[in-house]
């Protein structure tokens, strides 16, 4: 498969609700599958809304609970399902990226790597230490999640390691969109990758979050980008592309890690 139809579920999560939060993932899948998805992908801790400090009522592994729910969710709908919830490791607890296949198969499993000292997640969780990049049956696709996109390198990685299109579920205050919107086209016009990332919307215990998911194209252009509402968004992108801005600009090849280093 080169070209890939994607949904991205722009949330307005009810926090420490997870049957709630369950119940929206549900119908929006269903809708994202009518509409001929390939994928749709909901926003970090989309299933409790943070709730950090109940991490031990809301985690599980990575076989059972909420995860389950989602693996069973994406086979009965024949959509890829991924986004962000607790996971329970062993004595400690991560913000993990799954993304189940249409056949309720596991695809991935990316933990965040880089924690939010100011939102305190490194109080409550623990950070991952592997970047993820999977072979999916439309190209090779890395994984990140929120304030990953802060750090450059990490995408660079992606992008040498042959990834097209980087997916990024977020829960991004409105306080600095600006840094979002920004942020994210920067990451896909310096790796000339598609970047699709969902964010939350709305008022969330005290903090606002302005939505503005996004699908931007190698060469920076959004393809889609969502308001401040609720709101199931999707569209098709051609990985091809890829392959076609890489080789009119080779930004890529003209690398010089002789001189510095990743």
């Amino acid at each position: 498969m080169t070209k890939l139809t994607i949904s991205l579920g722009q949330t307005t999560p009810y926090v420490g609700q997870p049957e709630a939060n369950f119940a929206v993932i549900r119908e929006w899948s269903a809708e994202a599958a009518l509409l001929g998805s390939d994928m749709v992908i909901f926003p970090e801790l989309w299933s409790t809304g943070g709730d950090l400090a109940n991490w031990d009522r809301h985690s599980t592994t990575i076989r059972d609970g909420i995860f389950a729910r989602v693996a069973n969710l994406a086979s009965e709908l024949g959509i890829a399902i991924g986004g962000s919830t607790l996971e329970r490791n062993n004595e400690r607890t991560y913000n993990t990226f799954t993304l189940f296949g249409k056949r309720g198969e596991q695809l991935a499993v990316y933990r965040k790597l880089h924690l939010f000292a100011l939102m305190q997640e490194d109080k409550w969780l623990t950070a991952g230490d592997t970047p993820v990049l999977i072979d999916a049956p439309w190209g090779r696709t890395g994984l990140a999640i929120c304030y990953d996109i802060r750090f450059a390198e990490l995408f660079r990685h992606y992008a040498i390691s042959g990834a097209a299109l980087v997916l990024i579920p977020a829960m991004w205050p409105a306080s600095r969109s600006q840094h979002w919107k920004i942020l994210l086209r920067a990451r896909a016009i310096e790796n000339q990758m598609f970047i699709a990332a969902v964010n939350v919307t709305g008022k969330i215990e005290t903090e606002v979050f302005e939505g503005s998911s996004s699908v931007i194209d190698p060469y920076g252009k959004e393809l889609l980008i969502a308001d401040n509402k609720p709101a199931l968004l999707t569209t098709e992108i051609d990985m091809n592309e890829v392959v076609t801005a890489r080789a009119q600009m080779p930004v890529l090849a003209d690398m010089r890690p002789d001189i510095y280093s990743l």
